[in-house]
């Protein structure tokens, strides 16, 4: 699993540029992490450098933002799904199937329905202020 220290935003933002240029479509993206953990800025970069001119920001109420793009962005956040029902009302599994990628926030609130070979990204607090871990793993690959 590699693990990516990150000072600053400037240093989440390369790392997630550096992912977005791994992807093609058809790719599945959970984050994992609490509150101010950087989620929705690596989103932003993986969105920029993906040529996506869309403004990001978490859908929080909306649960979905589509951006559009080649390929299609879509940017979940699952903060306020709690059951399988409400999981079933984003219309998460229809997504699946298109050849888009979804960008998914507070995946540990869906993490029995990610599909296998999903991309966990997990971050957590680093020793410095602004730092950050960084741990991104192909799900199902016991890397």
């Amino acid at each position: 699993m590699p693990v990516f220290l990150s000072n600053s935003l400037a240093d989440t933002q390369k790392i997630a540029t550096d992912l977005a240029k791994t992807l093609k479509g058809g790719e599945v993206l959970a984050f994992f992490g609490g509150l101010g953990m950087g989620k929705t800025a690596m989103i932003k970069s993986i969105a920029a450098a993906m040529g996506n001119p869309s403004d990001v920001s978490s859908p929080t109420f909306a649960i979905v933002n589509d951006y559009g793009g080649s390929p299609r962005l879509y940017h979940f956040d699952m903060y306020r799904v709690e059951t399988w029902d409400d999981l079933y009302s984003t219309g998460f599994f229809e997504y699946l199937h298109e050849n888009a990628i979804l960008l998914i926030e507070w995946s540990e609130n869906i993490e029995s329905a990610l599909p296998e070979g999903a991309i966990t990204i997990e971050l957590s607090p680093g020793e410095q202020e602004n730092g950050r871990i960084i741990k991104i793993n192909e799900r199902g690959t016991g890397a």
